[in-house]
C-alpha cells in the first residue's frame, strides 16, 4: 500500500495536510479545465480529498496516487457536467465562454486576466473561419443560436457543434496559458 495512503488510513492529519498542500492547486487548475467555474473546480477537489481521508484504508490503487487524484478529478467534472447538461444542455456552454473571459481566476490579478483574455481573442482568431464566425456572433454580439444560424445560413444544430468544438479548443489553449501563468508566480 501507498506510505501516503497508510498514514492517512490511521488518520494522520499532518501527512494528509501536506498532501493536500501538494496537489490541491494543480488539481482545481485540472478540474477548472474542464468546468470554467472555479467554485465548482474547488467543491470537486475537496470532495475527493474528503473521500481520500474517509477512504484511504479501503483503496487499491494499482498505478501512482497523484494519476489516481487526477483521473478521480476528471470523472467528477465529467459527472457534473452530465448533472448540468441535464437541465441546461447547451446554455451551459455560454456559461463557461462568458466565464473565462470575464472571472479567470479570483485570485489571478488584473494584469494576468488581461492577458488571458487576449490570448482567447488570439486563439479564436486561429479557428477556423467559419467557427470563428459563430464564436464572434455569439459571445461578441451576443447573439442567440437561432440569429447566428439565419445570419451564416446554417442550421442551428450545426451552430452548437461549432460553438462545442471552438469550446475544446478554447479550453485546451487557456489551460496551458494559465499553467503557464500559474507557474510564473
Amino acid at each position: 500500500m501507498n506510505l501516503i495512503l497508510e498514514e492517512i488510513s490511521k488518520q494522520n492529519r499532518v501527512v494528509f495536510k501536506k498532501f493536500f498542500e501538494n496537489h490541491y492547486k494543480d488539481l482545481v487548475i485540472y478540474a477548472n479545465s474542464y468546468l470554467f467555474d472555479k467554485d465548482a473546480s474547488e467543491d470537486i477537489v475537496q470532495e475527493v480529498f474528503i473521500y481520500i481521508w474517509e477512504n484511504a484504508d479501503k483503496l487499491k490503487i494499482k498505478s501512482s496516487l497523484k494519476g489516481y487524484l487526477f483521473t478521480m478529478v476528471r470523472n467528477r467534472c465529467y459527472n457534473f457536467l452530465k448533472s448540468i447538461k441535464i437541465t441546461d444542455r447547451y446554455e451551459f456552454l455560454d456559461f463557461n465562454i462568458n466565464l473565462i473571459t470575464e472571472h479567470v481566476f479570483d485570485s489571478t490579478s488584473e494584469e494576468d486576466k488581461k492577458i488571458v483574455y487576449h490570448q482567447i481573442l488570439k486563439i479564436v482568431d486561429t479557428l477556423p473561419d467559419r467557427m470563428q464566425q459563430v464564436v464572434k456572433l455569439k459571445f461578441l454580439h451576443n447573439y442567440k443560436y437561432k440569429e447566428i444560424a439565419q445570419e451564416l445560413g446554417i442550421s442551428v444544430n450545426t451552430v452548437k457543434t461549432q460553438l462545442r468544438r471552438a469550446k475544446l479548443k478554447i479550453t485546451d489553449m487557456v489551460t496551458v496559458i494559465l499553467v503557464l501563468l500559474q507557474t510564473r508566480q
